[in-house]
């Protein structure tokens, strides 16, 4: 062997000695980085104790789990409690300082839900989801009576406030869900106030024409903005439910029919809700 040959054999067993190594250790690193991961958090029910909280545990899971890098929300709900979905709404807030949040509404995000949609960073429709409605509806308690079998220390201790204490929580809860439709969608609407703020739902190409969503498009487009917007590639796509421990189960938030067979469109308990109600079929 000519000393040339001698020479590129020491340099080719030296370069192999650098490579090998490199390559190993690109592939042991590999395989303990996780890949990265687009969580989906669905609500398919009111907002209420027991959805609320099943959502929360979700969005703090996707909040402190490093492999969540992106979060879709899938809605098909419409609306419920005010304090419940303002414990929801402050999560997603908590969520979106450090990731991004995609909405993709299947069959309904209404009023509550439509409320947390305003909270994300782009939103999906079907083309006849069913979007919007916002606004706030009352369910007042009985007006005040004396019940001769109870004593009270205060006319309101029984009932807790004055109906008309009512009235001026349920414009002070419009006027927090209309600053937050300002904020979530600013630039974005192309209807004026008296559109936007008229309690209307709407259909999904109606909702993305006015700008109260931005797209029509599926779960998939969702999670697909949400890995542009996180800027990963290689991900996969993964319900929370099951890692945040969510057992499946609840309490009942509408009345249910006399024969206990269905649930009517009303909240069983007095109160101010982001809720819609739909018309019932005329017999």
């Amino acid at each position: 062997m000519s000393d040339a040959e001698h020479r590129w054999e020491r340099i080719r067993n030296g370069l192999l000695w650098i490579v090998i190594p490199l390559i190993l250790g690109g592939l042991l690193s590999s395989a303990l980085i996780p890949q990265p991961v687009v969580g989906v958090i669905r609500l398919e029910d009111a907002i209420y104790s027991y959805s609320a909280q099943n959502m929360i545990k979700q969005i703090q899971y996707a909040i402190d789990a490093p492999e969540v890098h992106a979060v879709v929300l899938v809605f098909d709900s419409p609306g419920g409690t005010v304090v419940d979905t303002e414990a929801v709404y402050m999560e997603l807030t908590r969520l979106r300082e450090k990731k991004p949040v995609v909405t993709a509404i299947n069959a309904m995000a209404a009023s509550g839900a439509y409320y947390l949609s305003v909270n994300t960073d782009y939103i999906y429709a079907k083309p006849t989801s069913l979007v919007g409605n916002i606004g706030v509806i009352g369910y007042l308690p009985p007006a005040p009576f004396v019940v001769e079998d109870i004593i009270t220390t205060g006319p309101y201790k029984l009932w807790g406030a004055p109906r008309d204490s009512d009235m001026r929580q349920v414009e002070m809860v419009k006027q927090g869900f209309f600053e937050a439709v300002k904020i979530g969608r600013e630039g974005k609407l192309t209807a004026g106030d008296e559109v936007v703020f008229s309690g209307q739902i709407w259909a999904g190409t109606d909702a993305v024409r006015l700008g109260i969503a931005d797209a029509i498009g599926t779960e998939r487009d969702a999670a697909e903005k949400a890995a542009e917007l996180a800027k990963i590639a290689n991900y996969k796509v993964l319900d929370l439910a099951g890692p945040a421990g969510i057992a499946t189960g609840g309490s009942f938030f509408f009345i249910q029919s006399p024969d206990g067979m269905m649930n009517l469109p009303y909240p069983n308990e007095a109160g101010i809700f982001l809720l819609y109600i739909p018309p019932l079929p005329v017999k």
